[in-house]
């Protein structure tokens, strides 16, 4: 029995080693570029990027899906951005480079309050409300709540309804109190490191990821243990979330754009973006043969045109998205 222990105990050592030593190393390998701000007992990490005196679009805040960073939507909008609107690129609670906060951030009207609050902070009284995916779920609940704080809403790839099926097992397990920990401190990293460029490409999938995408958006930041754990939880406790909040979209009135593919096989469209176009009244929803979970990256013009139309601007986003359509790379 003291053999056993002793060989549990030098695992746990060696493996709690492993998972120090790279977390360490991917935050030297990819230091943060925000600002952390107390937004109330903890700090949220954002990229404000100021308006000039020619923009013209209003403010932009983008809020990033699961299992990744503010770098994410940044590296996809930034560049083409710039110049036409102030933008705000933030972590989420627990992600990034942005602490966690109190329980309530484990789910998204806690997300979406920690938004409202760091929005605040930076003197954003109303913007357009970027979101991709799982922040989808917290830029829903934003309208709900904070509404005289949106401008627009533009949803890429949202997840927003309850789904069939439940969750991967691993998110359940990682949301346990002890077993949690000790999975996402001893076979997340690794597990992550092996996975991680298999994981990113079906991400894409049937559309190319770009070749840099890991290392421009510090994606192993992912995989270190209070982050890993911190995602589990959030998408293990999203379907009760959504089954209690989705039926209050009907309340969303701010314009609202939905792009979504009917490739994606990560977030199901039918699902979630047909039936958040069918909430809310006026909205519009542009479905993109061939296209997979990342529309921000695979038709960004298409989400910028969008962008341009929650301000006001006359785009024809039918053509657009057709265009769009034609030009999109499939994986053979």
């Amino acid at each position: 029995m003291l053999v056993v222990a002793s060989l549990f105990l030098a695992a746990l050592v060696t493996g709690f080693g492993f998972s120090s030593y790279h977390a360490s190393a991917f935050e030297r390998d990819n230091p943060n570029t925000g600002e952390r701000i107390d937004i109330g007992g903890y700090r949220m990490n954002s990229v404000y990027v100021p308006r000039p005196k020619t923009a013209d679009l209003p403010t932009l805040v983008f809020i990033h899906g699961a299992s990744a960073n503010l770098l994410d939507p940044l590296v996809a909008f930034r560049s083409k951005l710039e110049g036409r609107a102030d933008m705000l690129f933030l972590d989420r609670p627990g992600l990034g480079f942005s602490d966690r906060g109190g329980p309530q951030n484990a789910y998204p009207d806690g997300q979406a309050d920690a938004i409202a609050a760091l929005m605040k902070k930076r003197g954003i009284k109303k913007a357009i409300i970027i979101s991709h995916s799982f922040g989808g779920a917290i830029a829903a609940t934003f309208a709900l709540n904070h509404k005289d704080m949106v401008a627009g809403l533009l949803f890429l790839s949202p997840a927003t309804h309850p789904w069939p099926g439940g969750i991967e097992w691993y998110y359940r397990v990682t949301k346990t109190p002890v077993l949690g920990w000790l999975f996402a401190t001893l076979i997340a990293p690794p597990a992550g490191l092996a996975a991680i460029d298999k994981a990113t490409k079906a991400v894409f999938a049937p559309n190319p990821r770009p070749d840099n995408y890991i290392k421009e958006t510090s994606a192993y930041l992912a995989i270190r243990p209070n982050a890993f754990r911190n995602n589990a939880i959030d998408i293990a406790n999203l379907l009760d979330y959504v089954k209690r909040v989705s039926p209050r979209y009907k309340e969303i009135t701010a314009p609202t754009v939905i792009i979504t593919g009917d490739a994606d096989g990560v977030v199901l469209p039918e699902i979630h973006s047909r039936q958040l176009h069918e909430d809310i009244a006026g909205s519009t929803l542009l479905r993109i043969h061939n296209l997979g979970h990342k529309p921000d990256y695979i038709v960004t013009d298409l989400a910028i045109a969008a962008i341009e139309t929650l301000a006001g601007k006359k785009r024809d986003l039918a053509k657009l998205a057709t265009e769009a359509e034609a030009r999109i790379p499939v994986l053979k």
